[in-house]
């Protein structure tokens, strides 16, 4: 699944570790979300979305992540 995650983070201003204190998730888990090695939970996808004022479908997409 492909997500911009990493450019919302960015544009805030704000390290892994702060988005993941500020979705109660780990550094690594951002990691892993961010270069597609891990697909969130509902509820975890809902937080995301919540703390950047975006829907789902602006932040997700369903296309697999491009691994390298």
């Amino acid at each position: 699944m492909k997500n911009n995650i990493r450019k919302l983070r960015t544009e805030q201003g704000w390290s892994q570790a702060l988005l993941g204190e500020k979705l109660d998730v780990s550094r690594q888990t951002i990691n892993a979300l961010e270069t597609g090695r891990y697909d969130p939970s509902l509820p975890l996808a809902f937080r995301i979305a919540r703390l950047f004022a975006l829907k789902i479908e602006a932040i997700f997409d369903d296309e697999p992540a491009d691994r390298g």
